[in-house]
């Protein structure tokens, strides 16, 4: 993990379930921070601030509601906010909902959700508005019944439409996302291994005992990717970290994450980040935590 973003220590203990804060506040002043615990954020109020999640960058509105799995750099940062804004904040340990426990037919859209948490996840304007009174009131539950008003929830939060997975997987870990085929482990494996050199459709097929056409398929229908899409946001997430990690020239990064055109890594950065690699880095400058 990069040494300029902090790992936070929250105050749970061992034999807590979750916490939860709420607090106003005029700006956001906590830098690029992540942990072991899952975190359901809601900010108010904060429109024009800006929100980094893992590798994904955005300008927020005035209700902002996120998920974010553990240990994926995440912060908010006031830029353009002129307002006072109000935060709460859930945190809760990876292993509060263990595997076991949601292998549960009823528990399936929670752990859906859960392992989606895994690229940070960002709620609808309706979903926000539907959980907002009771994000409000869990503060002031107690007990055993706010266990369960944290699992109704979640499973809310979880059956809503139009649910953003912001992150790219390759930024923030190969094997965060389980896609449950061995093939497509071994195929991004491989990728994330050999993202550096030249690397082809027959190279994959062959690697998982697949013909060409029959991989290309396979991939699209598990990932929603072609290969070639998957290949370039693997190298566009390592891009990513170099922006951030070394003082490599953007140039540099383009040919040592195995693009072999400035112009097109120029272009893929932009339509894929929202952003050119230059304002990628610069938007993580000033961001010096020493740990």
């Amino acid at each position: 993990m990069n040494k300029s973003i902090i790992k936070e220590i929250t105050p749970l203990t061992p034999n807590d379930c979750f916490t939860i804060f709420s607090r106003v506040k005029k700006e956001f002043n906590f830098p690029l921070h992540f942990h072991d615990e899952y975190e359901l954020n809601l900010i108010l109020n904060a429109k024009g601030a800006k929100r980094i999640i893992g590798g994904h960058i955005d300008v927020i509105s005035d209700y902002e509601l996120v998920l974010v799995g553990p240990n994926i750099p995440h912060a908010w940062f006031t830029h353009e906010c002129t307002t006072e804004i109000t935060e709460i904040t859930i945190q809760w340990h990876k292993d509060l909902f263990d595997d076991k426990f949601l292998s549960r037919n009823q528990l399936s859209f929670i752990k859906k959700l859960l392992e989606m948490s895994a690229r940070g996840v960002s709620f609808p304007q309706e979903a926000i508005q539907l959980v907002l009174p009771r994000l409000q009131q869990l503060s002031q539950r107690s007990g055993f019944d706010s266990v369960l008003d944290l699992i109704s929830l979640l499973h809310d939060l979880s059956t809503s439409r139009n649910i953003i997975a912001l992150s790219d997987t390759s930024f923030l870990n190969s094997q965060s996302y389980n896609y449950n085929s061995r093939r497509l482990d071994k195929a991004f494996q491989y990728m994330n291994e050999n993202y550096q050199k030249e690397i082809s459709l027959i190279d994959i097929a062959k690697l998982v005992n697949m013909t060409e056409e029959s991989f290309s398929r396979f991939i699209k229908k598990r990932t929603g990717n072609t290969f070639i899409s998957s290949l370039n946001e693997i190298r566009l997430g390592h891009a990513s970290r170099m922006l951030i990690d070394t003082t490599h020239s953007i140039t540099e990064i383009c040919y040592l994450c195995g693009f072999n055109n400035i112009s097109n890594f120029n272009r893929l950065f932009k339509k894929k980040k929202g952003c050119t690699p230059k304002e990628f880095r610069e938007n993580f400058s000033g961001v010096r935590v020493f740990v």
